[in-house]
């Protein structure tokens, strides 16, 4: 599997960006092809600073994620939070290895 993740600081209004995100830019990235999993949070730090958002996106593989980024429904959703009010935006992807636990 291979992720994007999206960190954004804080809002400043957090009302207004949770209404934006749930009811206009979720439906945007859900379009994206090969999308498989699509998951957000508001973590909570552990001693230290945590971003006040988190989208997670989620893809079988790094051609899915390549194809995903390069499409005009990435390019849709890109525009779209070009326009969010929060204090940042930091976005990454990677493969993501899962452990064995023994």
């Amino acid at each position: 599997m291979h992720r994007i993740t999206i960190e954004y600081g804080a809002p400043g209004d957090p009302e207004t960006f949770e209404q934006h995100y749930t009811e206009v830019h979720v439906p945007l990235a859900a379009k994206l092809p090969g999308l498989r999993r699509f998951t957000t949070s508001h973590p909570r730090g552990l001693g230290t600073d945590a971003p006040s958002f988190v989208a997670e996106l989620w893809f079988d593989d790094a051609d899915a994620l390549k194809a995903a980024l390069k499409s005009p429904e990435m390019a849709a959703a890109a525009a779209d939070a070009q326009t969010f009010d929060v204090a940042s935006m930091t976005m990454f992807s990677g493969e993501v290895v899962e452990t064995s636990l023994p």
